[in-house]
């Protein structure tokens, strides 16, 4: 099941932010990013010592990544000179199976909702129409993959983010959906945990900064 939620998951997170659809490749899919933090990632749905040792060894262009299905401190001892499993960077592979929970907005706040090439964005703006909160997902038919799901400083801990995410699923179900797919960071996984959804696999993420 890792593999498949992987593969969706990138497939999602490549919609949503705009670049290029993964390319197959013998160990998984490669992302061609362009990013000055991330010129582009390699990623293994499944953990193989062998493959990670072979792409490190190719990669000659700093900034590369290789994401894999492991706790960084696994990965780090596969990783040659000039590589590091950032433990920061890093975070984790979720799901849930989707359902209708009706949100309201927290008192003070509106929302509003835009679709652009199969990626969702809700927005949410307080009352004198600043951005307070906001999310977007990519649309993948039976699957939606949630992306950037983020709540300005001054507005958190008032239950703007998981408004978002009830949104985002709300209208992922509206669109056929009933699998959803995410990357958490820590924080974001202590949310996402209190809404249901489940950690399936640690997402090590090992950078070339040589």
């Amino acid at each position: 099941m890792i593999p498949e939620l992987i593969r969706t998951w990138v497939t999602g997170w490549a919609a949503s932010r705009r670049t290029p659809p993964p390319a197959e490749t013998p160990w998984g899919l490669a992302l061609d990013i362009g990013n000055p933090r991330q010129v582009a990632r390699h990623v293994l749905p499944e953990p193989d010592e062998l493959a990670v040792r072979a792409i490190a060894d190719s990669v000659t262009v700093p900034h590369t990544w290789i994401t894999l299905p492991v706790e960084p401190a696994e990965a780090a001892p596969w990783l040659p000179r000039g590589w590091v499993a950032d433990e920061e960077e890093s975070g984790h592979l979720m799901a849930t199976d989707l359902r209708v929970t009706n949100p309201t907005a927290p008192g003070g706040y509106t929302a509003s909702t835009q679709v652009h090439y199969g990626v969702v964005y809700v927005r949410v703006d307080d009352a004198t129409g600043a951005q307070a909160a906001t999310g977007q997902m990519a649309l993948l038919g039976d699957a939606v993959v949630l992306d950037r799901v983020v709540t300005e400083e001054a507005h958190r801990r008032r239950g703007l983010g998981s408004f978002v995410m009830r949104t985002l699923a709300d209208r992922a179900v509206s669109e056929g959906a009933t699998l959803g797919v995410l990357g958490a960071t820590d924080d974001g996984r202590a949310l996402y945990e209190t809404l249901g959804w489940k950690r399936y696999a640690a997402l090590a993420d090992c950078i070339y900064r040589p």
